[in-house]
């Protein structure tokens, strides 16, 4: 299982409409995403993020499948103009030492296929955690 999680804080100028339908999207990818497992999006709790997501995922293919989803891109595109900083981060008990490679790989293929997205990202103040390093 691996437990994607991305937590964020929020431009100071963005519009709480725009940040409530960010959220809701969010909601519909876990809602609406069969390789999704389970769901949590919420408000990040003790630490200096706004709002945080958490997708629970079987294995890499379903990784494979959330990362590359349409919604997945919508999410993208309507959330990240609203976010300052943004860290991303897997848990996993797969016992594969090579795991990391592998979901490092992944977040690879996804900005490689799609410029739109790398310029999306470069348009945060910050982005750390898994998914930063673009290969």
């Amino acid at each position: 299982m691996i437990y994607h999680q991305i937590r964020m804080s929020i431009r100071k100028d963005a519009p709480e409409a725009e940040v409530e339908r960010g959220l809701e999207t969010l909601r519909q990818l876990g809602r609406e995403l069969d390789v999704v497992e389970f769901w949590a999006v919420g408000r990040d709790v003790g630490g200096e993020f706004h709002y945080g997501a958490m997708y629970a995922l079987k294995d890499l293919d379903a990784y494979r499948t959330y990362l590359h989803a349409p919604l997945h891109r919508k999410v993208d595109e309507i959330g990240l103009p609203l976010v300052d900083n943004m860290v991303s981060m897997d848990l996993t008990d797969d016992e594969d030492p090579a795991i990391g490679d592998r979901i490092a790989q992944l977040h690879a293929e996804r900005f490689a296929g799609d410029p739109a997205l790398a310029d999306l990202i470069d348009g945060l103040g910050s982005y750390q955690g898994s998914g930063t390093d673009r290969g």
